[in-house]
């Protein structure tokens, strides 16, 4: 992996924050995509919140793309263009938090603050057969302080590294190859039976169930309407198709009744279809989203209209992307 052998903590930085809540191998692309365009903090900074976030688009948990374009302006406003160089420091950044922080102060600083991702909290919880819940308060602190007990003198950044691929290609959460484990004669789990058991996490939150209507303008002149979503929520900044949300999935003649239609649009002489009959389920962490699309075929377009040629150039949800990418004019 590219970031593994730099030092330099704009990559690094880059690096960890896309890796935030994602995988390696849907992680790569972006991190390419983002130092081809942005080789610096400083053109990073330079570009727009709208560029950012078309670049970012599919990976999902925007605020990250956001305090990522907010913290480059701040080290190249504030800070000179020079990251900071120690643990605490790296926390006052925007989207910066434990993991990040430790990340770059070890790797890019050889500072003696232990890096806990996910991978390294499976190899320990294994290792010395640790039951407290991971993303409980106790276990934070139990996994942080136990970590920082076993960092090594020097090469912080290669230990931190080390361990971090040690969990990712090794101690795999589903499969791990312990006949091969160089640690198996002394691992607690694998001497216990509890490899599958451990790390143990609290459940998650329970998750809602959310239903989206999107009217899709579709005029003669091959214009759509696009609205940004301004208000605090997973699709900040983002752009979608007008939205009617219901309590329920809904069918087309309870649609067609709905009292905010004629809000949201002028339906006279139009025709409105359904796009798709049955819900595209879209899952977020906390969310569940049941969409439905709904043509609204019309003469002429409105003031605010903008061609569909034109529309993907504007960052929108993945669910979005992919109908327009399917929907055939």
């Amino acid at each position: 992996m590219p970031w593994r052998t730099s030092r330099n903590p704009y990559n690094i930085w880059l690096s960890e924050i896309i890796l935030q809540q994602t995988q390696v191998k849907q992680g790569l692309p972006y991190y390419e995509a983002f130092l081809a365009n942005y080789p610096s903090v400083q053109e990073l900074a330079n570009a727009s919140e709208t560029e950012i976030l078309k670049l970012w688009q599919g990976l999902g948990y925007y605020s990250r793309a956001r305090n990522l374009h907010y913290t480059a302006k701040h080290i190249t406003e504030n800070l000179k263009g020079v990251f900071p160089k120690d643990y605490n420091s790296l926390l006052d950044l925007k989207g910066v938090g434990d993991y990040t922080a430790s990340a770059i102060a070890s790797i890019c600083y050889e500072e003696s603050v232990a890096v806990v991702d996910g991978n390294v909290y499976r190899v320990l919880a294994r290792y010395f057969g640790i039951d407290t819940p991971i993303n409980s308060t106790e276990g934070i602190k139990q996994f942080k302080s136990l970590a920082q007990s076993l960092l090594p003198p020097s090469n912080l950044g290669d230990y931190n590294q080390a361990i971090m691929e040690f969990g990712s290609r090794q101690c795999k959460p589903q499969s791990p190859n312990c006949n091969a484990c160089p640690l198996i004669a002394s691992c607690s789990a694998y001497a216990t039976g509890s490899i599958k058991k451990l790390p143990v996490k609290l459940k998650k939150t329970k998750v809602t169930k959310k239903y989206f209507n999107f009217l899709v303008m579709n005029s003669n002149d091959q214009k759509t309407v696009l609205e940004q979503r301004t208000e605090k929520g997973i699709w900040q900044q983002l752009y979608q198709f007008p939205l009617i949300e219901t309590p329920s999935s809904v069918s087309e003649d309870a649609f067609l009744k709905h009292p905010e239609l004629a809000d949201k649009l002028e339906v006279s002489h139009k025709k409105i279809t359904l796009y798709n009959t049955t819900d595209i389920i879209h899952k977020l962490s906390h969310q569940e989203l049941h969409i439905k699309f709904w043509i609204i075929n019309t003469t002429k377009s409105t003031e605010n209209a903008i061609k569909w040629s034109d529309i993907k150039t504007l960052p929108v949800p993945i669910v979005i992307e992919r109908f327009i990418n399917n929907f055939q004019l």
